[in-house]
């Protein structure tokens, strides 16, 4: 690593993004997995806890509210650095709330509480990729988009992994009383970072905060095309990803074999790949990236092409695992670094938290279609299918290129 390179890596603000990025992490599984754990725990019945999976439609529908953070800038700390710090707070409290609840006697106050945690933590999600946005310049975005997520991926580990492992020693409303002090961490970067230059202003009324984000949007060149790309780019990979455990679990693979491989090795590779795809960012830039990115990307789902013809081979589970996992960090370093580059900083929250939604919809979409595709074609033409489905995403690319490089002008 040479100089100026060591010297962006390891420069204070892209350690504010990596911290960030763990606040952004920590209380989204806290809400779903280790809630679910608790719930079960406590002998809550599976149709009351399948219905707390509506308490995440904030982390879809946050673009509602966004307007609100781009319209109004708090009297303390500046537009940015004051919404977060008013949000992190809240957010704490909310944690500290839901953690003195009682799932057997109480759930509908469970549920009262557990919304108002995805509130906060999707609120802090919306403000941290503005900041993200106008805090680095374009050339810095890759790397920081990739610490940004690195630190997502630690914070959803602790909070998971580490919530149900302390689980086994202490309540779970110790659990999250826990949790909420370790977000004293965010609290504390929101303090000691600096507030990102107006360059762009500020919406003068709340209708122009509403209105003015998607008129500016889709009255650009090829906006439509935009949106398109950002549906189809990683839509191959997150075909993939909806049945794997089950893939792993037909080749004959126990549970445990599944959890170690997945957690360790995985966690461990996806972590490497976002760090790789934000140095490889620097050097050649966003464009070449998601060319390079993508192509690897749909390379790696081949991996799970080849484990479903080896079979029940554990050193084959590791290598698949860790080959998707590498390609698939480095093409999301690229992708959200694109997605942040083409929000008009006037209104960074609120377009960068459309997209964003975006980004999910495929996901959704397919998770229905992917049982029934893997059944009727079988498991290695079921992921060459996910392969081939990344082609459209690539093809797109020359045309994304050119608006890419006349929006930069």
């Amino acid at each position: 690593m040479d100089t100026r390179l060591a010297r962006q890596f390891f420069s204070p603000r892209m350690l504010v993004a990596f911290l960030m990025g763990f606040a952004c992490g920590m209380p989204l599984l806290l809400t779903s997995t280790v809630l679910q754990a608790w719930m079960t725990d406590q002998g809550v019945d599976l149709a009351t806890i399948g219905f707390f999976s509506l308490v995440g439609l904030p982390y879809t529908l946050k673009f509602l509210w966004a307007p609100v953070f781009d319209r109004f800038t708090p009297p303390f700390l500046g537009r940015r650095r004051g919404w977060l710090l008013i949000i992190q707070l809240l957010l704490i409290l909310a944690l500290v709330g839901l953690g003195s609840t009682d799932p057997a006697q109480t759930p509908w106050l469970v549920a009262l509480a557990a919304f108002f945690v995805t509130l906060f933590s999707a609120s802090q999600d919306t403000v941290v990729d503005a900041y993200r946005r106008e805090d680095l310049t374009d050339n810095q975005l890759g790397l920081g988009s990739s610490l940004y997520v690195n630190g997502y991926r630690l914070g959803m580990l602790l909070a998971g992994s580490g919530g149900l492992i302390l689980a086994d020693h202490v309540s779970f409303s110790h659990v999250y009383l826990l949790m909420a002090a370790s977000l004293l961490l965010g609290a504390a970067t929101t303090l000691l970072c600096r507030e990102p230059p107006l360059t762009q202003g500020t919406p003068g009324t709340f209708k122009e905060a509403v209105v003015e984000p998607f008129v500016d949007y889709f009255s650009r060149d090829k906006a439509l095309w935009l949106l398109l790309f950002i549906l189809l780019y990683k839509i191959g990979d997150q075909m993939a990803s909806t049945l794997t455990t089950p893939f792993y679990l037909s080749l004959g693979f126990s549970k445990s074999q599944i959890g170690a491989v997945a957690k360790l090795a995985g966690v461990s590779a996806a972590i490497t790949g976002g760090l790789l795809g934000g140095v490889i960012l620097l050097r050649i830039g966003i464009i070449r990236s998601l060319w390079l990115f993508g192509i690897l990307q749909a390379a790696g789902i081949l991996s799970f092409t080849a484990l479903a013809l080896i079979g029940n081979s554990l050193p084959g589970l590791t290598l698949a695992i860790v080959v998707e996992q590498l390609t698939s960090g480095m093409g999301t370093s690229a992708y959200v670094a694109y997605m942040a580059s083409i929000t008009n900083k006037r209104f960074t929250a609120t377009q960068y938290a459309l997209l964003s939604s975006c980004m999910g919809i495929p996901r959704v979409i397919i998770a229905a279609p992917a049982g029934i595709l893997a059944e009727v074609a079988g498991w290695p033409l079921f992921f060459l299918g996910c392969a081939l489905a990344a082609i459209p995403g690539l093809l797109m690319l020359p045309v994304i290129s050119k608006q890419y490089q006349r929006d930069a002008q």
